[in-house]
């Protein structure tokens, strides 16, 4: 994992971005997590290690990393925007009691896209697959 954040902190680097440490918290945070985060799950977890760092501090650095392609957004009916630092091609299983979100793999649905730009007319740009159910925590 720590050859994925400094890689990650390299790319940055080479575009001029200067890494202060919050910055290369919240970016090692993502990474190291994986579960898909909000911004304030992230500063709640980091505030401790630097209690200065405001919840802006937060929204600014993970607006950078999606400007860079180093994560993406997700955003649900609630309001909330959970962050997956996992930009390869994959899904989620969502938890309906809990709210948790795990990735899974799945043979690409390149076809689904390709019908839906023949059958309407759209010039798609992707799409996402969400799995609904309850998880293990919750169902024991």
């Amino acid at each position: 994992m720590a050859t994925r954040v400094q890689h990650a902190l390299e790319h940055l680097k080479t575009t001029g971005v200067r890494i202060t440490p919050q910055r290369h918290a919240i970016l090692n945070y993502l990474m190291e997590s994986m579960g898909h985060p909000t911004a304030d799950e992230i500063y709640r977890a980091l505030e401790p290690q630097f209690p200065s760092m405001s919840v802006a501090t937060v929204y600014n650095n993970l607006k950078m990393f999606l400007e860079a392609g180093m994560v993406r957004e997700l955003t649900y009916g609630d309001n909330s925007s959970r962050f997956d630092a996992n930009v390869t091609d994959h899904y989620h299983v969502i938890c309906d009691q809990c709210g948790k979100i795990e990735d899974f793999s799945y043979p690409s649905l390149k076809s689904v896209e390709l019908q839906a730009e023949s059958s309407t007319g759209f010039e798609v740009h992707g799409h996402r697959l969400e799995v609904y159910g309850v998880c293990k925590s919750c169902r024991d």
